[in-house]
């Protein structure tokens, strides 16, 4: 069992900033959230916290929200235990469902099991929704396939069990890559698994790739994900609020991408490209 620092997020206003907050604090090393009338609590390890990378959240500089926060340390707790108990399957359209083991099956729908763990990309978050949206109508049958920014390689099990080929997962957390490894055995499909980011990919090029990450991340690497995307290739990317699209589309323009299909859920907007 690890120690935990549990930080009490105050937000004014709350909407749509909870859910940006939240984005920005998964990169520095929060790795589960609880949502409260006025803000959020966060929960992060004490040994991989770091005051300096939290002062920096980009969102503390945004003139529009005000943001204050306090933090104690809590208490041992098993977090894998706490999270079975409060995880609830993820119904996507009455198509897909996305559950774990504990839970019953649901007749007639696709099924994606995963022990969420601490990985980011259950499939609650509203990213991580559009992007199965966005997934259920393209054709990956045969298609190799990148998940970047993997978490729980729920996207990358997904794109197997609707045909795809090779498919390899990516992600910057060791947690996530274990635990992706142990999802896609629960799933029976095979993915080749990597810890890492975008510096991973090198001369192995891909018809589609999956970005569900964050904006400032995504304006960096488009350039590296075309370079490996083959003609007529597809990006499809999320983490983005419907304030970034202007900044993501210019710099897919630059590289030569094509929109193809926006999706929106509250706040949070998923882009499919073409090359």
């Amino acid at each position: 069992m690890q120690n935990y620092l549990e930080f009490s997020f105050k937000i004014s206003p709350l909407q749509p900033w909870n859910e940006i907050l939240m984005a920005e604090l998964i990169e520095i090393g929060f790795d589960s959230f609880t949502e409260e009338i006025d803000g959020i609590l966060g929960y992060i390890q004490k040994e991989v916290f770091n005051e300096e990378e939290l002062k920096a959240v980009p969102l503390f500089e945004n003139e529009n929200v005000q943001i204050e926060y306090t933090f104690q340390e809590m208490p041992n707790i098993n977090w894998n235990e706490e999270w079975e108990k409060n995880f609830e399957p993820i119904n996507i359209d009455d198509k897909v469902l996305i559950r774990a083991e504990f839970h019953e099956t649901v007749p007639g729908m696709h099924e994606i099991i995963i022990q969420p763990k601490m990985s980011f990309g259950t499939g609650h978050h509203p990213t991580t929704h559009l992007m199965i949206q966005q997934m259920m109508e393209m054709d990956f049958k045969g298609k190799k396939v990148l998940d970047m920014g993997c978490g729980t390689s729920v996207l990358a099990i997904y794109a197997k069990q609707i045909g795809a080929g090779d498919t390899k997962a990516i992600d910057i957390d060791e947690w996530s890559v274990e635990n992706s490894k142990e999802n896609a055995v629960r799933n029976g499909v095979e993915l080749d698994i990597e810890l890492g980011t975008a510096d991973n990919l090198g001369k192995e090029h891909f018809d589609i790739i999956l970005a569900n990450i964050n904006r400032n991340i995504l304006i960096s690497d488009i350039p590296t994900y075309v370079n490996v995307l083959n003609e007529g290739g597809l990006l499809l990317l999320s983490g983005l609020c419907f304030f970034d699209v202007a900044d993501i589309m210019e710099v897919c323009k630059e590289n030569g991408l094509e929109p193809v299909k926006q999706l929106q859920r509250e706040e949070w907007i998923s882009l499919l490209l073409k090359k």
